[in-house]
């Protein structure tokens, strides 16, 4: 793997070097765009506006539309704004990982010592386990600021992105009504909730949908016809929710 970050780790005044690297891949199918008439490529080209000729990706620079006109920021300026966090992932705080909501989670980073045999990136590790705390950061990642949590994974340090507050929409817009729900309707579905409980275990759910259309893919190369998979949807005997709870768990039980 490639790093895509380095520089330190620190909390309090403790600091260790770090690479970060991405701890995600995409297995989603790398699908091309075509011109159905001869099956060519689509391209994407950098088009002037005024000129309406390609513009060389050197010459391409970026800027901040102020008062109808464009101040154009160089690479010295992002790292400027904030030139203490652009080689720092500084912990401000230590908090219950259970208390950070998943809308907040963006995308992770294995954090892998940048020496050999670094006491400090042990004891993090060891002492996060054991206070069940994760770390809440702020560092610069490609010219953008991006808060952070970081945590154990079993015997690695894991820098996860999360969003920033005012990135997660409020729900006052939605119309959601205030419904009253019985105790034996409650009780019921408390009971189905307990009967399909189980450790989370990730390794057991597949990409069944892209392993299904690569299977599509293949088979029309071989120019047979895919055989498609029909929904079964479950019925039920009743609109009543309380029944349908007990179906549910009368079901999972004959399971």
């Amino acid at each position: 793997m490639r790093s895509i970050w380095k520089g330190s780790l620190g909390f309090g005044l403790v600091s260790i070097p770090v690479k970060l690297y991405s701890a995600v891949q995409s297995s989603s199918l790398d699908l091309d765009m075509l011109d159905s008439r001869d099956h060519s490529r689509i391209r994407y080209q950098r088009i002037n506006e005024h000129t309406h000729k390609e513009v060389p990706y050197d010459k391409i620079v970026k800027g901040y539309k102020l008062n109808d006109d464009y101040v154009v920021l160089e690479e010295a300026d992002f790292e400027n704004a904030a030139p203490e966090k652009s080689k720092v992932i500084e912990i401000e705080s230590f908090v219950d990982i259970a208390d950070v909501n998943p809308m907040f989670y963006e995308t992770s980073y294995y954090a892998e010592p940048d020496t050999k045999n670094n006491k400090a990136y042990a004891l993090l590790i060891k002492a996060l386990i054991k206070s069940k705390k994760a770390g809440l950061a702020r560092f610069v990642l490609r010219s953008t600021e991006t808060l952070c949590i970081v945590h154990p994974v079993e015997n690695v340090l894991v820098v996860t992105r999360i969003r920033f507050a005012e990135e997660i929409r409020s729900t006052d817009d939605l119309n959601i009504d205030d419904v009253e729900v019985s105790k034996k309707e409650l009780d019921v579905g408390m009971a189905l909730i307990n009967q399909y409980a189980e450790h989370f275990d990730v390794s057991k759910f597949k990409d069944e949908y892209h392993d299904d259309l690569l299977k599509i893919i293949k088979d029309k190369a071989k120019g047979k016809h895919p055989t498609i998979k029909k929904l079964k949807p479950e019925k039920t005997t009743s609109n009543d929710l309380y029944d349908q709870l007990m179906q549910s768990l009368n079901a999972k039980k004959g399971a």
